[in-house]
Formats: structure tokens, sequence, C-alpha cells
């Protein structure tokens, strides 16, 4: 199946003889996100130059998720097309050796040539990690939001539970997303803490914009006890960004999975 677009730059007199997908990681912190931006500096378009430079031919890198500037990913998925003759499993090698060492490819295989990252993907999990001691680690002060106050991590979890199923998520979207439904089905919201540490992760069959991160700022509400675990539910049902909590910072936030159908 082809699809028109922006995606899909090759004519059908010109279709390349291959399409790549990679899984990658990537420290986002001096980035200004995922998603090309002239004259700024993106993940997308380190990977486009770094694909250029080894297969000799220009590249449109297609990814799974546009995660915002400082946000991380551990699994992060692109494809791109190319009839370059390179087994698949040497473009991990060669990309890492021209890519920033904040990016970093771990895995690449050849797929169907109507294969597309963003578009074929069928769920995508987050994680968002909280560091609660007193004094931060120096070691996470890009990877973690300082919550220097005691939370009740019961009282979050029973608001995790509110957060799971199909529902519509417009009071945790935030403005500027361009989102055609605001229906989202939420598999799993889970919390997990130790070691000073709290973390929750969100499974999703897709995200809206700032969604994980306001869902954050609303159970950190809940935490030190300014809202409810029912309050989740209100807010939930009251489709109204205004009624949520503040939208996290984003250097907590990571891409851990994106998931394709076998």
């Amino acid at each position: 199946m082809l699809r028109s677009g922006a995606d899909f730059w090759w004519s059908l007199d010109e279709q390349p003889m291959r399409n790549i997908k990679l899984v990658l990681e990537y420290d986002g912190t001096a980035y200004c996100g995922f998603q090309r931006q002239d004259g700024l500096r993106t993940i997308q378009a380190e990977l486009a130059r770094a694909v250029a430079v080894i297969t000799k031919s220009p590249a449109n890198v297609i990814g799974a998720g546009r995660t915002d500037a400082g946000v991380h990913a551990r699994g992060q998925v692109v494809n791109f097309r190319t009839d370059a003759r390179m087994p698949a499993e040497k473009f991990v090698p060669a990309l890492n050796s021209v890519l920033p060492a904040d990016i970093r490819v771990l895995r690449a295989e050849d797929v169907p040539l109507e294969f597309n990252a963003r578009y074929d993907a069928r769920g995508k999990t987050d994680e968002y990690t909280m560091d609660t001691r007193p004094v931060p680690s120096v070691f996470l002060r890009n990877y973690a939001y300082h919550v220097p106050f005691p939370l009740d991590l019961e009282a979050m979890r029973e608001g995790c539970s509110h957060i799971v199923g199909r529902h519509d998520f417009r009071s945790f979207a935030a403005s500027g997303g361009g989102a055609k439904t605001f229906t989202r089905e939420v598999r799993r919201c889970a919390l997990e803490a130790g070691e000073g540490l709290v973390k929750i992760t969100v499974e999703a069959d897709g995200f809206l914009y700032n969604m994980v991160r306001i869902i954050v700022g609303t159970l950190v509400l809940v935490g030190v006890g300014k809202l409810t675990p029912r309050d989740v539910a209100r807010i939930r049902d009251a489709r109204d960004r205004r009624v949520a909590g503040p939208t996290a910072p984003a250097k907590g936030l990571c891409l851990v999975r994106v998931d394709y159908d076998a």
C-alpha cells in the first residue's frame, strides 16, 4: 500500500530498492526535538546527514515519534529508503561512526518498501522519571525531574488507574499538536518507586502533544495532596486542559518502545 504526502518523496519510476528500519537511542538534551527545523539542531537532521554520508545520497528519515526538545529515547524507530547495497547489519557501525556520541543506532533491518515508522506504529511506551531525593543526583540532572518533597505514592497509583482505558484525553493535551481526534487508548499507566526515584510508565496506542508530561504533572498534584485520585477521572472527563496539572519538564521523559504488527 502506497501513501501520498511529504513522507514519500520518490516516484514509481525511481522507487528505491530497499527500505531500512533503525532502532535507536538518544540523549535529547542538546537537541531541539526530533523533527527537522530550519537552523536548529535536531535528531532527524543529524540522522539524515549521517545516512547521506554513508549511502552517498540524500535521505528522508521518517520517525515513529516527534519527541520534543530535551526528551530522550531508548527505542525510537525510523526508516529510510536507499539503493545502497550495504548489508542491513552494517548500517549500525557505519552510522554510529559518523553520528554524534549522543545518538546511537542499536539495530538495523530490511523491511518492506511500504513500511512507515510513523503511520504503521500500533503503540508506544513512554517512561517518566522523577528524582525525589532532597539533593538531586548530578548524574540525573538531564534525565529526571527533581521533586524535593514527599509524595503519596499510593494515591498516585490510584490516580494512574483513572488514566487507563479508551478516553477523550483533551484535558491532557497541549495546544499546537494538530491532532484530528483526542481519543486514545491507554493500555497501562504504572508507577514504580525505589532508591529515591519514581518512574511512571504509560503505554498507549498513541499520545497527544505533551500528553504524558501533563499526566505526570497532574499526578504530582495528587502526590502532594492538592488533588485526590478521583480528581484525575474528573479532570479526564472535563475535556479541558485548564483543569489539569502543569506540564512536567521535558528532561524526565523517555520514549522506550514503539510497537508494530508482527
